[in-house]
């Protein structure tokens, strides 16, 4: 899985494509009509059968095939996709960007996820797991990337905090769907696979038959040289280059954790009498979900309204620290409720408001996807090293507590990362 921001780049930087290439004109009035409920599913169904797979099905499947190398395992496994996510994310993005179109790459990343999630479904060993995850994380790369683009693209400046709450409702929703289908599918992971598949498939057909496009300008392919220093010319801008360390941060906490989910409440929570890990883990999503749309919708709202992003961003994240600090304290199922409704709150004010930051800082406009590409880095290149951080940390404290407070300290120097940030107040 790789976290997404909804808004790219908006300045008017020199093009680092074709020196013909002109920076890509404003999207100018309201979003075409429908665009944002589209968004929101399409998002949602992404988000879905990232929660669905990675937090429920992928760690039972992992258990079935070597129960006593679980952890390592899944570290191993979550690790190396991810790796695969950090390269398709801002190769499919520049590609899409040099054809001008975003909707056939989302459908084809969309229909393509079936035929991942079977494969998945089948496999039957460690490293076909592996294989077969890699592939889906890279399938849903390209979906992701092409998708992440669209509010760039079509949504005004003025719109883009309402966009980005609208891209950011999708995390909530589509986790509450992911792990309540990952629950009713626990005996059968297989058609549940296949159920979240078809899913972003469903999505993916939606959205480009109904959300229209106006082509943009192609542009030529650069050299493979120009290409990488174009990915690492935006690291040189000041402030993206301080959003893109916040974010990895706080993306490096949040995984190090969430990505042993069910782990955590089958060895570390006291659950109730009867209570499964797998229905603990549908208990807990719904709430964090809740929590997650009240927080999205006033983060974004209250963000346009005020315009201090820095200040509901650094602010989020330190919630995400307290958040962080309460199941370290106590292993009771009540903790793990109360962690749950306050990360909610923390994550999605966090990623409302932070994508709507974003979308001011990223240093070219006409390099929209790239750019967001290279942001998309600093979530899915936490990703890789947080399942071996969670495993030796793991390992080495012989329990999940040193886990959460190694995460909090995380999201302490998320927040403190904005701080230097410029050019947004």
């Amino acid at each position: 899985m790789a976290l997404s921001s909804p808004g790219t780049g908006t300045g008017t930087g020199t093009s680092s494509g074709a020196a013909t290439d002109l920076p890509a004109p404003a999207p100018a009035g309201p979003p075409r009509r429908g665009l944002l409920p589209l968004l929101l599913v399409g998002n949602s169904a992404m988000y879905a059968l990232y929660i669905g797979v990675a937090g429920v099905l992928l760690a039972l499947q992992v258990e079935d095939v070597d129960p006593a190398n679980k952890v390592a395992n899944f570290g191993l496994i979550a690790g190396i996709s991810a790796i695969f996510a950090t390269v398709f994310n801002p190769v499919a993005g520049a590609l899409s960007d040099r054809s001008g179109r975003r909707n056939p790459w989302i459908l084809g990343g969309g229909l393509a996820a079936v035929p991942a999630m079977f494969l998945l479904g089948l496999a039957d060993t460690i490293l076909l797991i592996t294989i077969a995850w890699c592939l889906g994380q890279a399938v849903m790369n390209v979906y992701q990337a092409a998708i992440t683009s669209v509010v760039p693209d079509r949504v005004p400046m003025g719109a883009r905090g309402k966009a980005s709450a609208a891209v950011g409702l999708g995390l909530p929703f589509g986790s509450t769907l992911g792990a309540l289908i990952g629950a009713a599918f626990s005996e059968d992971y297989r058609t549940g696979y296949l159920v979240l598949g078809a899913l972003v498939a469903g999505a993916a057909v939606l959205f480009t038959a109904c959300g229209r496009e106006e082509r943009l300008p192609a542009r030529a392919p650069l050299p493979v040289r120009s290409q990488l220093a174009a990915f690492a010319s935006a690291l040189r801008d000041h402030d993206f280059r301080w959003a893109f360390i916040g974010r990895a941060l706080l993306v490096l906490g949040y995984f190090a954790v969430s990505g042993y989910q069910l782990y955590i409440l089958q060895d570390h929570t006291v659950l109730p009498g009867g209570m499964k890990p797998e229905a603990a883990v549908a208990v807990l999503m719904p709430l964090t979900s809740v929590a997650m749309v009240v927080s999205t919708v006033l983060g974004g709202y209250l963000s346009d309204r005020f315009d201090r992003r820095k200040l509901f961003v650094g602010a989020s994240a330190l919630l995400s620290a307290v958040a962080l600090v309460i199941p370290a304290v106590s292993t009771s199922w009540p903790a793990m409720l109360a962690f749950a409704a306050v990360n909610g709150l923390a994550f999605g004010c966090y990623m409302a408001v932070d994508t709507a930051l974003v979308t001011m800082v990223l240093p070219n406009a006409e390099d929209a996807a790239r750019d967001m590409g290279v942001l998309n880095v600093a979530n899915a290149g936490p990703q890789i090293v947080a399942p071996f951080v969670a495993s030796v940390v793991v390992s080495v404290s012989g329990g999940y507590t040193a886990l959460f407070v190694v995460a909090a300290v995380l999201a302490v120097a998320g927040a403190l990362a904005v701080k230097p940030i410029r050019g947004v107040r």
